[in-house]
């Protein structure tokens, strides 16, 4: 089978430059809209790029900080990232990256004068390409804060909206039914894409038609290139290191006998902070009995 010439929109050079560019807005625009489900009025229109939010510890580690920050014109921030390698807590990231955007609204000055009511909301889209959520089985889950009794919403200003690429199913194209299923196709197998059916996506879809363009390798230069595959040497490497791992702590743990060994690679693994279906998966142990070993 023929290479296909487009490249993986999950990289995050490929990633940024389809969602993090001035001259590819309306993308952005478009792609927040489907993952959001926004109609009508409710619709973003337009956008403008924040600096993207900084950590030195992540960024010494190497892992995706916050790859698009934007903000409408009401004021909302929506940040937008691809998570590529499994990591413990990211849902806790997530929720400290979006508290991050919402504090530095202020400066001190507002903070001291209690202006806070100038605070817009924060949205926080994570297109995944692992498992966070492993108790749920849809591959799109949408989180807001609610009253514990009676279901109001009144804190509006945090909300959180995972894409589990792991979860969605769907391999034809004749079975792609709504925006979100296009847009999920083309982040799953977008470097295995044909052009007829790159064709097909992009003559009921012209969005992701014009994304498809944007990821087409003979569109790139050989500075781009480059970053593109020093940036997928970079994930390679570290899954081989993981891997390696994960198969070291497997023979340890039958040298030992096979339940007791499981056991005792499932309780290395949390304390080295792998995520809980990473584990399961490795050790057939179910996610409870997993988060019973270090209790």
């Amino acid at each position: 089978m023929a290479l296909s010439k487009f490249l993986d929109p999950k990289n995050d050079v490929a990633f940024k430059k389809i969602f993090g560019s001035e001259k590819h807005k309306d993308i952005l625009i478009h792609f927040i809209n489907d993952v959001l489900e926004l109609k009508d009025n409710d619709q973003i229109d337009a956008v403008e790029f924040l600096s993207t939010i900084q950590d030195a510890e992540i960024a010494s580690k190497k892992q995706s900080i916050v790859d698009v920050l934007c903000r409408d014109k009401n004021g909302v921030q929506i940040i937008v990232e691809m998570q590529v390698a499994p990591t413990k807590g990211f849902e806790k990231r997530a929720q400290y990256y979006a508290a991050k955007a919402y504090s530095r609204q202020l400066n001190k000055g507002q903070e001291a004068d209690g202006l806070y009511e100038n605070l817009k909301a924060v949205i926080f889209i994570a297109i995944a390409d692992y498992i966070v959520f492993p108790d749920k089985s849809a591959f799109k889950s949408d989180h807001i804060m609610l009253d514990k009794n009676s279901h109001e919403h009144d804190l509006q200003d945090f909300s959180f909206t995972f894409v589990e690429l792991p979860k969605f199913t769907k391999e034809k194209i004749e079975e792609l039914d709504t925006t979100l299923d296009k847009w999920c196709y083309f982040f799953k197998y977008a470097a295995k894409t044909s052009e007829a059916d790159m064709a097909k996506i992009g003559s009921s879809y012209k969005t992701i038609g014009d994304a498809y363009e944007i990821v087409n390798q003979y569109n790139w230069n050989e500075q781009q290139l480059l970053a593109y595959e020093r940036e997928t040497k970079r994930v390679w490497d570290n899954r081989s290191v993981l891997e390696f791992q994960l198969d070291k702590a497997k023979a340890e743990g039958k040298a030992e006998g096979m339940e007791q060994g499981m056991l005792k690679i499932a309780k290395d693994m949390t304390t080295k902070n792998y995520p809980l279906s990473a584990i399961s998966a490795l050790t057939g142990l179910s996610i409870d009995s997993i988060k019973e070993l270090n209790k």
